[in-house]
């Protein structure tokens, strides 16, 4: 480790440009695309703003721990899946499960009623071609100003990636599942 001397005059300019919604995506082979999601909305909710957050990929009636966190702080998650592809019994409903759920996010996104909407596990029914990639993009650029979109999963496709305004990949540098420990409750529900 190389020891560095804090900065002692600030390392940038304050933007001048409007306030705005913005699309956010984390994506990437590494794990805290969902925590960090999570972690917005916590910080948008704290701060009295309304949020909404939808997971592609789980159950409707999954009890993670960020599902009994957020039901213990009044802050809607909703699963609108049948579970990963691999535990699904039949692909065909899963993808009707998902183009359900995304006309309530859509809906939820184009209202204007929230100043955040996560889209949790979006690039799966995306890169499966369970979603209308076009439909998803013309939704992102015709939201209301004020509202914030983040999106997370592996493989962001490129178009999403082109107007989001702020990626960040995730990498995966060590993973404990690699050594052969299995996930932790708490840590990887």
């Amino acid at each position: 480790m190389q020891i560095e001397t804090p900065p002692s005059t600030k390392p940038y300019e304050k933007p001048e440009g409007e306030r705005r919604g913005l699309v956010l995506v984390n994506t990437g082979d590494g794990k805290g695309k969902s925590t960090s999601a999570f972690g917005l909305a916590l910080r948008a909710h704290g701060r009295g703003k309304a949020v909404k957050v939808y997971q592609f990929m789980k159950v409707p009636t999954a009890r993670f721990g960020e599902h009994r966190m957020f039901e213990q702080l009044g802050m809607p998650i909703e699963g609108l899946g049948d579970g990963f592809s691999w535990k699904s019994q039949d692909l065909e409903q899963s993808g009707a499960l998902a183009r359900e759920g995304w006309q309530k996010a859509r809906a939820a996104i184009l209202s204007g009623d929230y100043f955040l909407v996560v889209l949790d596990e979006i690039t799966y029914p995306l890169v499966y071609g369970w979603l209308p990639l076009d439909e998803v993009l013309q939704t992102l650029r015709d939201r209301p100003k004020n509202v914030h979109v983040m999106l997370t999963g592996r493989r962001c496709p490129q178009e999403i990636i082109d107007v989001a305004d702020t990626v960040t990949e995730m990498t995966k540098i060590k993973h404990a599942f690699n050594a052969g420990i299995p996930a932790q409750r708490g840590i990887e529900d």
